[in-house]
């Protein structure tokens, strides 16, 4: 874990509430796995004391392998969000991470499903860009899309990109085709099932996945989105309900984001 201060060199707004942050950070940054979280603290938001988790959406390379700094892809949805993009390049932010778990991105799959609802999908390019850094064929890295509209299917460009099948769909039918994302998962599922299926977004989608993932043995991992006050497992603000009878619950950032599916009681 680190503790310093990045400088802002991009804040964009990518959809009306949604925008695409690039940070500076140390070299040692370079540890950062698909999954893991970093606390940021917005001086400039109201009342501002806790710091505010975001997954790390991409790391920022100098032209090497040597990184220097990193992405994040994030939603106005409260005062710190909100405050967060009145921030300029040159500015800086107090961050804390990388925090909590990964995605098993670096065991030898064939094949493997990326599913993402809404800004679940943050995380997303940077496990499908490890997935492929370890030999893992484009044409067999699926990733599915889901929104309520066409403005919430983000990060098409950086998988088009990538060369790897995308799969879209929205709740009104303004993009992709008109249904839960789920349903066409579990479709593919049906065709060519994968090694291994890893997933963020909200909770009844992770139900959802759960529910016809146990029946078929397919290792699936989830990234759950939690509130978190500290990022360390002090405040344990972040409960998750587990399917452990001695420990019936675990910390989002320290047991977590990233849990297998099976372990968390959805």
């Amino acid at each position: 874990m680190l503790q310093f201060e990045a400088s802002v060199l991009w804040n964009a707004a990518v959809s009306e509430d949604v925008y695409h942050l690039g940070l500076t950070a140390p070299s040692d940054f370079g540890r950062a796995r698909p999954g893991q979280f970093v606390m940021v603290r917005i001086p400039r938001a109201p009342g501002a004391l806790l710091r505010r988790p975001f997954s790390i959406h991409k790391l920022i390379f100098d032209g090497g392998r040597r990184v220097s700094g990193f992405e994040l892809l994030y939603k106005t949805v409260g005062k710190g969000t909100h405050a967060l993009i009145n921030y300029r390049i040159g500015d800086t932010l107090p961050i804390l991470g990388p925090l909590g778990s990964s995605f098993s991105a670096n065991k030898p799959w064939r094949r493997v499903f990326l599913v993402a609802g809404g800004i679940g999908v943050a995380p997303m390019p940077f496990l499908a860009d490890r997935l492929l850094a370890k030999r893992l064929n484009p044409e067999d890295c699926h990733v599915f899309i889901g929104g309520q509209s066409a403005a919430d299917l983000l990060c098409q460009d950086d998988f088009r990109a990538l060369g790897v099948p995308l799969t879209l769909t929205t709740d009104d039918g303004s993009a992709g085709d008109q249904c839960l994302i789920t349903h066409p998962v579990e479709a593919a599922l049906d065709r060519s099932p994968p090694d291994a299926l890893f997933a963020c977004g909200p909770m009844p989608m992770l139900a959802c996945l759960a529910g016809f993932l146990e029946q078929r043995g397919i290792f699936a991992q989830v990234s759950v989105e939690s509130m978190m006050a500290c990022g360390m497992g002090a405040c344990l603000g972040c409960a998750l309900p587990v399917r452990d009878t001695h420990a019936p619950y675990r910390h989002a950032c320290i047991d977590g984001p990233v849990f297998d599916l099976d372990q968390i009681a959805v």
